[in-house]
Parts: C-alpha cells; sequence; structure tokens
C-alpha cells in the first residue's frame, strides 16, 4: 500500500509500504478515507522532533473499519469510525479519571515509544489501530463526503481547541484572546463560540485567517503581537482578559498569552512547546493559573461528534486545501510556508 514516510528532515515521501495487518485480538484494520497533515508532522519534518529512522507519517485520520481482531467487540467491518491522536484502554486510572491521553497501555500514531518501538501513522491507505473498542469512535451510518472534513477536525484540532477553551476556563458571558491563528487557534473560536462567550479576540496577523477566525465567531482582531500586541489587547479590555488561549507552542507565544491575561486570570496551554522555558515569574507576579497540555481527544469526542451530525459545529473549514495522498509532499510544503492552514490527505 502507500504511506507518507518521513525519512530525514525535510525528507517527505510517498512510498510502497508493507500492508498493516491484525497483531493483536483487540486490534482493527481501519481504511483510510481522509487524513490530516498537523503542525506536529511538521516538527519531525524541521527535525525539531527525534527521528531515529524513518516513520510512517499522521495521527488525524478517519476511515472504515476493514478487519478485527477476535477480541474486538463494539467496532465491526463496515463501521465508519474516527481515530484520536492515541490509542487507549479505557481502564487505566488515568483514563478512568478522564484523561486517555496518559494511559497506561496508550500509544501515539506515527510517533516512537519508549522503547523505541513505533506505531504507524495515518496518512496511509491503511492503519492497524490498537485496542480499537475503546480507542475508535463510531459515526453512525455512512456520513456525507461534506461531514468528513468536520469529523476529521475532531480526531485532534476541534478537539485540542475544545480543551484550551476549558483549561482558559471559557463559560457564558466570558471575553477571551485567542494567540494562534492556526488550525488549533480556529477550532478554539469555534469551541469559544459554543461555549457562549460573549467576546471573542484573536490575534493574526493573516487576512485569510482574519477572516476565517470571523466567520467561526471572533468579534476582534488584533493584528500585532509581542508588546505591541499585548499593550493592544490590555488597552482594548482595559486591563486584559481574565481567559487567555495559546496555540501555537513558542516562548513567544506563551510570554504574549501571560501578557495579555489580566491579575487573576486563567491560561489555557495547548500549543506543542519546543525551547519553550516557562517564565514562571511572570505568572507569579500577576497571581495567574495555568492549565493545559496534550488533548484528551477520546474524551471529549462524543460530545463534539453529536454537534458535527447535528450541523450546529462545523470545523471543517480549517481544512483549507485538499490533496490526494499521492501530493503529500507539496502538501507538507504547503503548510510549512503558509500557503494553507491545514491540508486534508485523501488515499
Amino acid at each position: 500500500m502507500l504511506a507518507v514516510v518521513i525519512h530525514a528532515p525535510g525528507d517527505v515521501r510517498v512510498q510502497e509500504v508493507p500492508e498493516p495487518r491484525i497483531e493483536e485480538p483487540t486490534d482493527a484494520l481501519v481504511r483510510v478515507v481522509a487524513a490530516g497533515v498537523c503542525g506536529s508532522d511538521l516538527s519531525v519534518l524541521r527535525g525539531l522532533s527525534p527521528l531515529p529512522r524513518p516513520v510512517r507519517s499522521g495521527h488525524e485520520f478517519v476511515g472504515v473499519v476493514e478487519d478485527v481482531g477476535i477480541g474486538v467487540t463494539t467496532v465491526r467491518p463496515g463501521d465508519f469510525v474516527l481515530a484520536p491522536f492515541s490509542t487507549s484502554d479505557g481502564d487505566c486510572p488515568h483514563c478512568r479519571r478522564g484523561v486517555p491521553i496518559a494511559c497506561e497501555k496508550g500509544r501515539l500514531f506515527g510517533e516512537f515509544g519508549p522503547d523505541g518501538s513505533v506505531l504507524d501513522g495515518g496518512q496511509a491507505e491503511f492503519v492497524r489501530v490498537p485496542l480499537a473498542d475503546t480507542t475508535l469512535l463510531t459515526v453512525p451510518g455512512t456520513p456525507p463526503e461534506e461531514l468528513v472534513p468536520s469529523l476529521l477536525a475532531l480526531t485532534d484540532v476541534m478537539s485540542t481547541g475544545h480543551e484550551a477553551a476549558l483549561h482558559a476556563g471559557v463559560g457564558p458571558g466570558a471575553t477571551v484572546v485567542i494567540v494562534g491563528d492556526g488550525a488549533v487557534g480556529q477550532c478554539a473560536v469555534l469551541a469559544c463560540r459554543r461555549l457562549k462567550a460573549e467576546r471573542i479576540i484573536i490575534m493574526s496577523r493573516h487576512p485569510r485567517r482574519q477572516q476565517l477566525a470571523r466567520a467561526h465567531g471572533a468579534t476582534d482582531v488584533v493584528t500585532t503581537r509581542g508588546e505591541e500586541g499585548t499593550a493592544e489587547v490590555i488597552d482594548l479590555l482595559g486591563g486584559g482578559s481574565g481567559h487567555v488561549i495559546e496555540a501555537v507552542g513558542t516562548l513567544q507565544a506563551m510570554r504574549q498569552a501571560i501578557g495579555c491575561t489580566r491579575p487573576g486570570g486563567q491560561v489555557g496551554y495547548v500549543g506543542l512547546p519546543w525551547d519553550v522555558t516557562l517564565p514562571l515569574w511572570e505568572l507569579f507576579a500577576k497571581n495567574l493559573s495555568l492549565s493545559g497540555g496534550g488533548s484528551n481527544v477520546r474524551a471529549v469526542m462524543p460530545e463534539l461528534l453529536d454537534d458535527v451530525l447535528k450541523g450546529t459545529l462545523q470545523p471543517g473549514g480549517v481544512f483549507d486545501a485538499d490533496h490526494a495522498l499521492t501530493d503529500a509532499p507539496r502538501a507538507f510544503e504547503d503548510m510549512d510556508v503558509r500557503r494553507c492552514i491545514k491540508p486534508i490527505l485523501r488515499p
């Protein structure tokens, strides 16, 4: 079959690889209908994430179950399923507390484990999914084609944006500042609107992204960044916001988020942090709460799926480029140089 393989920094290829098969009784084999390219995929391509050997890329995918192991009971061949970016058994202490991202048996798709083994990624024609019963989420019936991008967004960015809003304490009537206008930032706008925030300010310097954010529900756009951007937000809101989301993962973005937060406020961070040193004094001096981390996608997907199926939540607009799987190198390049927000790949 064909799969996207990252061989080294700057070297992404689509190539023939062995088709996966059922290896454990709890496995399912999924035929991929659509997969996404994520900013963390670009981190591997840029050499920020360790790459001891070539890896099949991708952790965002939806598809149809082709086969299941003898121990699988809730997923059946023919089911249309969503795959969160990490597997989980649903039964370890962390899963029972609603934190499946920390599952004791969980693995990230397309990532190396501590023992050097790897779970092959979802940018492929087929994927083996371990712990299928408690990892995959089944969609009733066969969803229409126009719904696929929104369903795909649930496997990572929409669920992450939703958790970002929760970490920032967003609720009815809140005023929120979002640092980051990429896919997660855009989904955070949708999440804040869904949670009935009254005012949603996004910090963005890109006209097309600003337009999409406004379509998603942003009420204000701040086009400056750094100290100038922070000063503009403080002036706009009379001292800053009590609810700020950091959706980038850089030190500059974290400092900007903290700077935009009024004393006693909350910062929700979900940007994958690279070379970020926590500015603890800045948090201490303003008496801020900092909460965040990797999204517990499997825990929040069912709630969000209901809204997508009802049509009240439509995050599919973050996919603004559509490519065949064989065109994946160009999709990576387009996202890397910001010609698009987020590409969708179709085998």
